[in-house]
């Protein structure tokens, strides 16, 4: 069954979404994102996504106390991404919880600093966050448009040794009109043995089924949970 990944996004500490990254159209879903991490857990969620949406906008880890309490008082397998740009950055997210970081701006901006963490820390614990926007990579939040392609963006670091890629189609991320299952299935069929993490667009228990139908080994989740069109009930069915 594909791995159920929900996201707490963070802007000043309280839990929220963006449509297509726009940090103009937040909505504040919780003011309380531990209580949001326990309950997910309570419904037998074992990972989560956390986004330190201040951290992308300001190149630097923000929301670092948040991640610190939810680590502390949950079980959760937590990854942890937004404004990781240096050795400090890195270390402080690990070192408050996190098991896990996605690392996207990085990847495009410091190659030699991603390669560095990679062997340093290794495969399981570095995702390399790809986040695609007109067929190109954006960084810093989404906020920038990057020259590299895709495929070839995916294909130099997979060739590195990168194991998990997060891919967000931001088109459609918090938009609710379904996720590019299409591009997901595409990827998989160029790299069958990637940990490939599909994020963006999903509005309904069904989007999840079909992206594990098409092999898909796994899912971020956030707005359509928040707003109910998904209940932790139904997701407690599929663990």
């Amino acid at each position: 069954m594909i791995e159920l990944i929900p996201a707490i996004d963070l802007i000043d500490g309280k839990c929220v979404r963006l449509s297509q990254g726009n940090y103009e159209l937040k909505r504040i879903y919780s003011e309380n994102p531990v209580e949001v991490a326990k309950e997910l857990e309570a419904y037998g969620i074992q990972r989560l996504h956390v986004v330190d949406l201040d951290g992308a906008a300001s190149q630097h880890v923000v929301n670092y106390r948040v991640l610190d309490q939810i680590a502390g008082r949950t079980s959760l397998r937590i990854d942890f991404g937004g404004g990781i740009k240096s050795d400090e950055d890195l270390v402080m997210a690990f070192d408050n919880g996190a098991q896990m970081v996605t690392l996207g701006s990085v990847a495009v901006k410091q190659p030699e600093l991603f390669e560095k963490w990679l062997g340093q820390y290794g495969n399981e614990k570095i995702i390399l966050g790809a986040d695609v926007k007109n067929g190109k990579i954006a960084v810093n939040g989404w906020k920038e448009e990057s020259a590299q392609q895709l495929m070839p963006f995916l294909e130099h670091y997979i060739n590195k040794g990168v194991m998990k890629v997060l891919c967000t189609d931001i088109s459609r991320d918090g938009m609710m009109e379904g996720p590019s299952t299409e591009l997901y299935r595409q990827i998989m069929e160029a790299y069958p043995d990637l940990h490939l993490i599909a994020s963006g667009g999903v509005s309904c228990l069904d989007d999840i089924l079909r992206l594990d139908e098409a092999g898909i080994p796994a899912v971020v989740f956030g707005k359509a949970l928040y707003e109910g069109r998904i209940t932790l009930k139904e997701l407690s069915s599929l663990i």
